[in-house]
């Protein structure tokens, strides 16, 4: 698709790699350098991001009416700062369980603002038919990273220590950055809105209008929320499950997630011919079911190699839906957002995300302190269960691009 969606790719992938050896690095950190319990670290993977999406929400207008590579460089150059704080204050035996809080806050805000950013640049950057392949490279790209990436962090981290895979992290948003400035070429400046500020507080809700606006993206916007709320407040769940209660050493910890995202490639190189096959409505209903009924599994682990293998198989059954579903909603999402909205939209719909991840694990945190780790991962599991009933109809997702629905144009 050209040399500048090749250098986009490649930006991507040096972060979604860099990121893959520190999935999971704050909670890690938590557990094995500061001694945290369940409580502090589900508040950790909760209170973080939820301050980052508050962060996030007056950038979505102001990014809106800016050329988008600039965004993106500048919120990699804030991550790298922001990320190489961690062992720094390691290294001077001042790191702290609030420090570790406003990093995860500030990544949040800044990943939050890079992807919508991001998803409207590749927008004017592929044409529309190419959308789909794209969306599924990117999501090829980063289960690979994430079946790479935890096995050598946790290695690298048994070897050199709790923040050795913070700097790899650290490191890959700077040359994200130095990817995106070559891709070269003059992007043209937004359009501004007409008679209005684009900072007006109106337009900061624009986003949210245009999603619940229409009766597909509302729906799925609503089960994502959910799903993925419920999935992620898993993780915390796990790592004290595995790492203090059943004793699984870090690398482990590492393999018992990173295996199954090899099943990532799977769904995500399926994801055109299926929809070609069968239709996105039946994508969208069949694979976002399929994607939910899993996770109850995770009640289940025990100690041992059974407990390894009963994780690594949940979580590959998960991640090949999950990975065929997500190209085929983020495509159907930028077809039906109109350009001048696209920024706002992913923003709306990241914020959404975040706002439900961090509620929903900081209360499976709060149930777990107050019983276990297991009974959380029954209730998510169960949960999770009446997702489907979100997901739209065929009328819902039928026809091709929608309309405006903001008089900013």
């Amino acid at each position: 698709m050209g040399r500048r969606f090749g250098w986009l790719w490649a930006a991507y992938a040096v972060s979604a790699y860099g990121s893959g050896l520190g999935f999971g690095a704050l909670p890690l950190i938590a557990v094995l350098a500061l001694h945290a319990g369940p409580a502090e670290v589900s508040a950790l993977s909760a209170v973080g991001p939820a301050v980052g999406a508050l962060i996030a929400v007056p950038l979505a207008p102001w990014m809106e009416f800016r050329r988008k590579r600039p965004v993106m460089i500048a919120m990699d150059l804030v991550r790298f700062a922001v990320m190489a704080t961690i062992p720094l204050a390691y290294a001077f035996g001042r790191l702290g369980f609030v420090q570790l809080l406003v990093v995860s806050a500030v990544a949040a805000a800044a990943k939050i603002a890079f992807n919508a950013a991001s998803g409207a640049f590749l927008k004017t950057l592929v044409p529309p038919d190419d959308l789909l392949v794209a969306n599924a490279r990117f999501e090829s790209t980063n289960w690979s990273s994430i079946a790479v990436g935890p096995p050598l962090g946790g290695a690298a981290i048994g070897l050199f220590g709790p923040v050795t895979t913070v700097v790899a992290d650290a490191l890959s948003y700077l040359l994200s950055a130095l990817g995106i400035t070559a891709i070269g070429g003059r992007e043209e400046a937004p359009p501004r809105a007409t008679g209005r500020s684009p900072l007006r507080a109106g337009a900061v809700l624009d986003g949210w209008r245009h999603i619940l606006g229409h009766p597909g993206l509302r729906a799925l916007y609503f089960n994502q929320m959910l799903v993925s709320g419920l999935i992620m407040a898993t993780e915390p769940l796990l790592a004290v499950l595995l790492l203090r209660r059943l004793g699984f050493p870090p690398w482990q910890y590492g393999l018992a997630f990173a295996a199954p995202c090899l099943g990532g490639l799977v769904g995500s190189r399926l994801a055109r011919r299926v929809v070609a096959r069968h239709g996105r409505s039946a994508v969208f209903r069949t694979v976002g079911t399929l994607r939910a009924i899993w996770l109850i599994g995770l009640a289940f682990v025990r100690p041992g190699v059974v407990g390894l293998v009963t994780v690594m198989a949940v979580e590959l059954a998960i991640i090949v839906n999950m990975s065929l579903f997500t190209p085929v909603l983020a495509t159907y999402r930028l077809e039906h957002t109109p350009q001048h909205l696209v920024a706002r939209t992913l923003t709306a719909w990241s914020i959404g995300t975040q706002a439900s991840i961090a509620v929903l694990t900081a209360l499976a945190g709060l149930l777990a302190d107050a019983t276990s780790p297991r009974t959380a991962l029954t209730v998510a599991g169960l949960l999770v269960l009446a997702t489907p009933l979100l997901l739209p109809g065929h009328e819902r997702t039928a026809g091709h691009a929608s309309e405006p629905v903001s008089s900013d144009t």
